[in-house]
């Protein structure tokens, strides 16, 4: 590059466009712990007390109409800065995908929680939760639901592969629900599913294409449930490393 632009070397590449970059051994560290350490001291809460978990396992959240009101600029302010902290990495791409939900966990409506998480080789690229539009009448119902939702991202995600070049095959999606994986193996429909939205049905033409298959994988190796329930803080901690979250000195 200095044969064509004027440029001076300073060194090895630490700070770049607000991401702090650490160049290792076996590859490159990207991390934005700068940028989170001047939220937390803009927001007044340096001395704040950590905790372990971002909530807890037995906190039940509902609606509270007489709730008091906040200052909506901050509000906002601070919403925003943590939507770009959390939107403001490289996802490029992935192969795999894991789906999963928590069935009625909503207090004031019953309705599930969807929530995935996708990787490339070992590398968390992109995830999701959402709660769901309609309140679902099992667990396979919910599981069933949020494995579709999987699905979209994961199918989206392949055109993006196609576009950079790189074509794949059939792609694989973990859920932890045995039910969930047979109804979408099952083209007849039966009174266990003729009542689900005809739109979560799709993932069963994708099954039977081979674009998409879906394997079982165990409870505890769920890596999904850190996006749709609270968890204690020793399965948070496992399941946060799991994805490739870890502790920056």
């Amino acid at each position: 590059m200095s044969y064509e632009f004027e440029m001076s070397l300073v060194g090895a590449l630490s700070y770049f466009l607000g991401l702090q970059i650490r160049q290792l051994d076996d590859g490159i560290f990207i991390t934005q712990a700068k940028y989170a350490k001047n939220l937390v001291k803009k927001f007044g809460l340096e001395n704040a007390k950590h905790c372990d978990t971002p909530m807890s396992t037995t906190l039940k959240l509902s609606k509270d109409a007489s709730g008091k009101s906040v200052e909506q600029t901050l509000y906002r302010g601070m919403i925003g800065s943590l939507l770009y902290l959390t939107a403001s990495r490289p996802d490029i791409s992935f192969s795999v995908g894991y789906s999963d939900a928590d069935w009625a966990g909503n207090c004031d409506d019953r309705k599930s929680t969807s929530g995935g998480c996708f990787f490339l080789g070992n590398n968390l690229v992109s995830w999701f939760c959402k709660k769901q539009n309609s309140i679902s009448l099992s667990t396979a119902e919910a599981e069933y639901i949020a494995a579709g939702s999987g699905c979209t991202q994961l199918l989206w995600m392949k055109q993006m592969l196609v576009d950079y070049g790189f074509n794949q095959g059939t792609l694989t999606m973990f859920c932890d629900n045995m039910s969930a994986i047979n109804i979408s193996k099952n083209p007849v429909q039966h009174s266990r599913t003729k009542h689900i939205d005809i739109r979560h049905h799709f993932i069963r033409e994708l099954v039977e294409n081979k674009c998409i298959v879906l394997e079982h994988v165990g409870t505890n190796d769920q890596l999904a449930d850190l996006f749709t329930k609270p968890l204690d803080a020793t399965r948070f901690k496992t399941l946060s490393r799991s994805i490739g979250i870890c502790l920056v000195e």
